[in-house]
């Protein structure tokens, strides 16, 4: 694969990102990009291996060798098929992805992993540019007819494939642009929405037809939707998010993060936020509760709104810089991560539980924070208890709640459906991805849990065969 030695000459090399003192002024990508000559070389670095532990580490099970040892060539085309067989959406996972792949690669044994994700996002812009991304039209139609609720990564993917499989696919998406939480919550500098409107056209030239600001259950009754269709398949994601039951918390400048983050991702594009429900960080001294990428990127936002002051803070331990024994490779690293918006100026605390939030007039002033420490109980299992005199009150005008997400929302469509739940609240689905309703279908975060765009695509495919095979595809 690509060169034999290419590992043993050639330094991991990554592009990099945008001077900080020009970044935290827009809300461009903040990712630089490589030269050709210097994307060739990176991918020479994929070894002869023999088992390719990063097509393993993948959800979407992408042939990495295959596809590096084409780009090794200089064959983008190439690339770009391999790389496309597993994956519809490489330009959203080459950008938005943490890479297992990366994470289960040999050479991260001595930390000198390839540069998988840069070099997919390289891949699939070398073939938009190149005109080798074209539509593909399917040449037979079933007659059969899908509706898809949901306009995110599961949904789109099985949306693609099915309407490749020639059935005729309907989307449903209650916001004003397609695309779900790579529209709305992921920040414009790390994913130019003009990269999914790039795809929808093509989708849209292949027959997919997309119905926007439509709620199904509401503005379109459940009766209705399974009189019309012979198949639905549910994409609406985890959208209920994990709350924190503290004293205070219903003052004025308390949200939850994806409130915020939608509402700048909305700014801009040119979309119109009300300010009598505005939510900005503006002078404020931001705190974000929540140690996850979804915490980060309010930090990246905060930061280019011009907050006075940043701070994260996490309930779990630091994480520490290396593997530990229990954390081997090629497993997923338990280690710090830290992101661009991180350098960008915010401060990090952890072992920080919140008690309660304060304030003066009906709005938020200081924040009630102890420290806390981690034990295992005889049975293995984490026990949290709390450091005596340590409790210490933060001063914060806004505070960001980005604690994850519990499950898919209920009220509406999902409970006018009937669909069963699980223990976990997330909608139940058997092997085939079939809900308790007979032609009714459900992928991603919606039965599974909040979890990666590229484990989201993989549900959609999942989700993409079984219906094929209940409409006799």
């Amino acid at each position: 694969m690509a060169d034999p030695k290419g590992f043993i000459k050639i330094r991991r090399k990554e592009a990099g990102y945008r001077p900080l003192n020009e970044r935290i002024y827009d809300y461009g990508e903040v990712e630089q990009t490589l030269d050709e000559k210097d994307r060739i070389d990176q991918a020479a670095r994929c070894m002869d291996c023999g088992v390719p532990f990063c097509h393993w580490g993948c959800p979407v099970g992408s042939k990495v060798p295959e596809w590096q040892d084409a780009v090794y060539k200089g064959n983008w085309k190439g690339a770009y098929d391999i790389l496309h067989s597993t994956n519809p959406f490489p330009e959203f996972t080459g950008r938005v992805c943490p890479a297992p792949c990366e994470k289960a690669c040999v050479l991260a044994i001595h930390d000198e992993t390839v540069t998988i994700r840069e070099n997919e996002c390289s891949t699939v812009e070398h073939a938009f540019n190149l005109g080798y991304v074209q539509p593909r039209i399917p040449a037979v139609r079933t007659g059969k007819k899908v509706a898809v609720i949901g306009s995110g990564p599961a949904g789109l993917t099985a949306a693609y494939l099915l309407n490749q499989a020639g059935h005729e696919l309907t989307v449903y998406e209650k916001s004003s642009a397609i695309g779900g939480l790579l529209r709305y919550g992921i920040p414009d500098f790390k994913l130019n929405k003009t990269v999914i409107d790039r795809r929808l056209k093509i989708f849209q030239a292949e027959g997919i037809r997309f119905h926007i600001g439509q709620t199904v259950g509401k503005d379109i009754k459940a009766e209705k939707l399974l009189a019309d269709y012979d198949a639905v398949v549910l994409a609406t994601g985890a959208g209920q998010p994990r709350d924190l039951p503290a004293d205070g918390r219903e003052l004025k400048g308390v949200h939850y993060a994806m409130d915020f983050l939608t509402q700048q991702n909305q700014r801009v594009a040119g979309e119109l936020v009300p300010e009598k429900v505005s939510i900005t960080a503006v002078g404020k001294k931001v705190l974000v509760i929540g140690g996850g990428d979804t915490g980060s990127d309010c930090v990246g936002t905060a930061i280019r709104q011009k907050a006075h002051s940043v701070t994260q803070i996490e309930i779990l331990p630091m994480p520490a810089d290396t593997r530990s024994e229990n954390n081997p490779w090629p497993w997923w690293p338990e280690t710090l991560r830290t992101s661009s918006s991180h350098l960008e100026g915010c401060s990090r605390r952890w072992s920080l539980a919140t008690k309660r939030f304060t304030g003066e007039n009906g709005s938020l002033k200081k924040v009630e924070m102890v420290s806390v420490e981690w034990k295992t109980d005889a049975d293995g299992r984490p026990v949290m208890t709390e450091i005596p005199g340590s409790a210490e009150m933060v001063s914060a005008d806004l505070v960001l709640l980005a604690m994850g997400f519990t499950q898919p929302v209920h009220s509406g469509l999902l409970d006018t459906l009937g669909v069963e739940y699980d223990q976990r609240g997330n909608v139940k689905v058997n092997a085939n991805k079939q809900t308790s309703i007979n032609k009714v279908f459900a992928c991603g975060d919606a039965e599974s849990g909040a979890s990666l765009v590229v484990r989201a695509i993989e549900a959609g495919k999942t989700a993409a065969e079984k219906v094929n095979e209940f409409l006799g595809g």
